[in-house]
């Protein structure tokens, strides 16, 4: 997780006269938790991470640092107004670590642009929600399996994709992903059109799509969302 990034998290709370105890009671977990996620202190998981930046109102893009703020006005790239260039390094990406084993690590793209590109990684044992909190997020959602296999659970169905698969979803729809191998999983994300559509959308309820064999949610929420308020 970036150093700044529960920095940038509490300047936002800050900045909408929001309390800790407010802002908990709305995400359903305890203020405490949120006060270590400003500090540094924990790692956000990714349902959590999405949670804070959608209620917030924050993009990935201010959360990474990639956009001007109220605090920092200069770009990331160059001088004001300069364009982001055209080729970023491996080396040089964006990179947040979740509570639980994922990681995200943002691709080159253009501020404000039209898609969220994401080089995402889930340890064995990695899910985008610990919690079983049921999530989805605005935006059409594309990935292609690198290395590993990785399960995604969509509403009521369950997949597993494998390397050279590849998904399309609307990300409206309630859905999970996690690693039950004992290798890494890992794709490329692209979720496009949530920029245009940034505003929360309310938790399935819980335990409202379960495994068929009753082994937790088949739906939880996504991750790109909050991404759009890291920096």
């Amino acid at each position: 997780m970036p150093e700044s990034l529960g920095a940038r998290l509490r300047e936002a709370r800050l900045q909408r006269g929001l309390s800790l105890r407010s802002v908990a009671q709305a995400l359903g977990v305890s203020a405490s938790l949120i006060s270590q996620v400003e500090i540094g202190k924990t790692h956000p998981s990714v349902s959590t991470l999405y949670a804070m930046a959608n209620h917030l109102g924050v993009s990935l893009d201010d959360l990474l640092g990639l956009t001007p703020s109220s605090v920092n006005s200069e770009p990331m790239f160059g001088h004001r107004g300069a364009p982001l260039p055209d080729v970023q390094h491996g080396d040089d990406n964006p990179v947040i670590e979740m509570e639980n084993g994922v990681r995200w690590e943002r691709l080159a793209a253009g501020v404000g642009g039209p898609a969220d590109p994401l080089l995402v990684t889930y340890e064995p044992g990695a899910s985008s929600s610990i919690e079983g909190k049921l999530m989805r997020h605005a935006g059409i959602e594309y990935a292609y399996l690198l290395e590993g296999e990785l399960t995604l659970s969509l509403e009521f169905e369950t997949y597993t994709l494998r390397p050279g698969d590849s998904l399309q979803f609307d990300s409206v729809r309630p859905h999970l992903y996690s690693n039950r191998g004992s290798t890494i999983a890992k794709g490329v994300w692209f979720v496009v059109g949530r920029r245009q559509q940034n505003q929360s959308v309310p938790d399935a309820p819980a335990g409202s799509a379960m495994h068929p064999s009753g082994g937790g949610p088949a739906s939880a929420v996504d991750v790109l969302r909050a991404m759009d308020g890291l920096g």
